[in-house]
C-alpha cells in the first residue's frame, strides 16, 4: 500500500503526478496532479488510496469525491491531434506539465509516476510503480482516470456504438468490431498501428 515515506524524505510541498490513457486507441491522455495536506489527509484517502487500476470503479469515484474537497488538484490533457504529431509519450509529457500548471502553485519536487521525467518549473522525482509507493501518485492516478473515463464517457455520447462509456478507447473486442461497421473518428489516435492499419486498407 502507498505511503507518506517519499513524501516526508523530501519534505515541502509535494505534488504527485501520473497519467492515463496511453494505452488506448481513442481519446486524449490525461494526467493528474495532487498536492495533499499530509497533516489534516482524511482516514478514508490515507487508507483507502491507492493505485486507480486495483480499485473499483465506484471507489475511484468516492475517493476523487474526496479529494476534490481535500486535495488541490490539477488536471490537463493532451488531445488526439499531439498524440499524432510528438507521439504518445511525448504527449503524456505535455499532459503532465499542464496538469502542474493546472495546481495553481510551484511545488517544490514532484513525484512522477514511471522512469521518464517531464519538463516541469520544479524538481523531478521518477517512481517507479510510484502508485503503489506514494499517496501523492496514488491520488494523481485516482484524478487522472476519473477525469479521463468522463471525457470518454462525453465522446461516447458523440460517437455511440463504439463502447467508449466502458472500454475508455481502449482495443476491446466491442471497440474493434465497431470501428469494422462504423469506421474510423476524429477521436481515434491514426498513428496507432490498428488505427493506421485500417486507414490504408480503406485508402485502398
Amino acid at each position: 500500500m502507498p505511503d507518506f515515506l517519499l513524501e516526508e524524505a523530501a519534505g515541502g510541498t509535494i505534488a504527485g503526478i501520473d497519467e492515463a490513457g496511453r494505452g488506448p486507441w481513442a481519446g486524449p491522455v490525461v494526467a493528474g496532479a495532487v498536492i495533499l495536506d499530509r497533516r489534516t489527509l482524511p482516514a478514508d484517502l490515507r487508507h483507502g488510496l491507492d493505485d486507480s487500476k486495483v480499485l473499483s470503479r465506484p471507489r475511484r469515484d468516492g475517493l476523487y469525491e474526496i479529494l476534490c474537497r481535500t486535495a488541490r488538484i490539477g488536471i490537463g490533457r493532451a488531445e488526439v491531434s499531439e498524440i499524432d504529431s510528438v507521439n504518445i509519450l511525448g504527449a503524456t509529457m505535455l499532459a503532465m506539465a499542464r496538469s502542474v500548471s493546472a495546481l495553481g502553485v510551484i511545488p517544490d519536487l514532484a513525484l512522477v509516476d514511471g522512469n521518464r521525467k517531464p519538463e516541469l518549473p520544479c524538481p523531478v522525482q521518477c517512481v517507479v510503480k510510484g502508485d503503489r509507493r506514494s499517496l501523492s501518485i496514488a491520488a494523481a492516478s485516482i484524478v487522472a482516470k476519473v477525469s479521463r473515463d468522463a471525457i470518454m464517457a462525453e465522446l461516447a455520447r458523440a460517437f455511440p456504438g463504439y463502447g467508449w462509456e466502458r472500454n475508455a478507447g481502449y482495443g476491446t473486442p466491442e471497440h474493434r468490431d465497431a470501428l469494422e461497421r462504423l469506421g474510423v473518428t476524429p477521436h481515434h489516435r491514426r498513428s496507432f498501428a490498428p488505427i493506421h492499419k485500417i486507414l490504408r486498407r480503406e485508402a485502398g
